[in-house]
């Protein structure tokens, strides 16, 4: 996510690691490149003015000039500084004094806001959260199917009152079927415009007055730029927005929206849209969000997905499989099945410290059809073969292939990475930790 801006500030902190110790001229230079990333970046104005002060104080004080490590310590000021100016800690979503706490998401039409709707609720639901799904789109052709397909895709509770001819109107009626239906949370899908316009804001504004909403969520285009601010601003004094959520992250926007929202409004980023599918949606941390950009990985988000996905039941099996030397082709593909759950070949290795720069260049589409294929290879494999790959001879081979849609050669790619996999599987049983090469993790 926001790689022109990652690699620029990079270059920033590249020139100023060959001035040796750190001066107020070279940091004045840094500070002027870093101004103009910023702009670049469509961050807006006034923060990027209040930023550069912010960090120029830092950096021109005695901790700075005085340290062994000048251009290190030039880094913990800016990231930190970046992380202070995104809203530090996450703001969790709030919560009412009595069920249905009711969600009402805004914004402007093509910022996603419908998939978020979805995308939200499925992700409290696997909380264990009882949800509902309600349109109160009754203008735009096919709004409220688009809502209730996606609902039906992901098994979440969907209600549309037939007959209903305003917002209010059905907001009600939907608030009044969460609280017969015992639902923790009712997440109310407004209407949107292709601009902000004073009909969108009344309706906004009546629904809101209607059912009292404990969050008033305005989803954002994560590559609006400048102009999300101008939004906010306006949805901010119609309806009072208690936070935000930025769609299309995972894209190489600017980042403007992204770096200037809590500033200019001082409201926090709720969660981010990673993704198109449904499962792509995370809690916003200023912290993680930097350091992913920064290239320093985001562990704590890769285990927390890590437990969301993974069957600890299956993994205690496995675990005992390897110590009995016992791992084979079906295991094989059922991680790699757990791999794809978790999301993005290259979401999963921007969070791994060191390998943001190959997540770059490995792009998603390719990941993704490579697992695929290796998966097809071992599908068409019978459950001897899986279970035993050294039976494999040249007639299985081209079986495979025939069956798989591959080829021969990429069926021993496929032996030969398994049977290192087996081999270092091995060392580390025995204590022994060898160097991993990321070609070969990777295929």
């Amino acid at each position: 996510m926001l790689d022109s801006f990652a690699e620029k500030l990079s270059t920033v902190f590249r020139r100023l690691s060959g001035q040796g110790r750190l001066s107020e001229k070279n940091i004045q230079d840094a500070l002027r490149e870093l101004r103009y990333v910023l702009l670049e970046s469509d961050v807006n104005f006034d923060v990027v003015k209040s930023f550069i002060n912010d960090v120029r104080q830092k950096a021109l004080g005695e901790e700075v000039m005085k340290s062994l490590t000048p251009t290190e310590q030039f880094f913990k000021i800016v990231k930190d500084s970046l992380v202070e100016l995104m809203g530090g800690s996450a703001e969790p979503l709030r919560a009412g004094g009595k069920k249905p706490d009711v969600f009402l998401l805004c914004g402007i039409q093509g910022a996603g806001k419908t998939t978020t709707c979805a995308k939200l609720a499925l992700h409290l639901q696997k909380k264990g959260r009882r949800m509902l799904l309600a349109p109160l789109d009754v203008k735009r052709p096919a709004a409220v199917d688009q809502l209730r397909i996606l609902a039906d895709a992901n098994g979440l509770p969907f209600f549309f009152p037939e007959g209903c001819e305003t917002p209010v109107e059905i907001a009600r009626r939907a608030q009044a079927e969460a609280v017969g239906t015992d639902v923790d949370i009712l997440i109310l899908d407004t209407a949107g415009r292709m601009h902000v316009d004073d009909e969108m804001m009344e309706e906004a504004r009546a629904v809101s007055a209607a059912v009292s909403p404990v969050e008033t969520l305005l989803v954002l285009d994560g590559m609006t730029g400048q102009d999300a601010v101008n939004i906010a601003k306006a949805f901010e004094a119609a309806v009072g927005v208690t936070g935000y959520i930025l769609t299309k992250m995972d894209g190489d926007a600017r980042g403007g929206a992204a770096l200037s929202i809590r500033y200019v409004t001082g409201k926090h980023i709720k969660f981010i849209g990673t993704g198109e599918k449904v499962d792509m949606l995370e809690q916003f941390h200023a912290d993680r969000f930097i350091n992913r950009i920064l290239g320093m990985g985001d562990l704590v988000s890769l285990i927390e997905k890590v437990e969301e996905t993974i069957d600890m039941e299956e993994a205690r099996k496995l675990e005992r499989k390897l110590m009995r030397d016992e791992f084979n082709l079906e295991d094989f593909i059922q991680q790699i099945r757990q791999v794809r759950r978790m999301g993005a070949i290259t979401n999963i290795l921007g969070m791994i410290p060191g390998l943001g720069a190959l997540a770059k260049n490995v792009p998603m589409d390719m990941a993704e059809k490579q697992m695929k294929r290796v998966e097809a290879m071992v599908l068409s494999m019978t459950m001897k073969e899986r279970r035993n790959p050294d039976i494999i001879n040249s007639s299985r081979k081209k079986r495979i292939a025939g069956g798989s849609g591959t080829t021969i050669q990429e069926i021993n790619q496929l032996l030969k990475q398994f049977k290192w996999m087996q081999k270092m599987m091995k060392q580390l049983k025995h204590g022994r930790f060898p160097s991993v090469p990321v070609g070969k993790i990777l295929g």
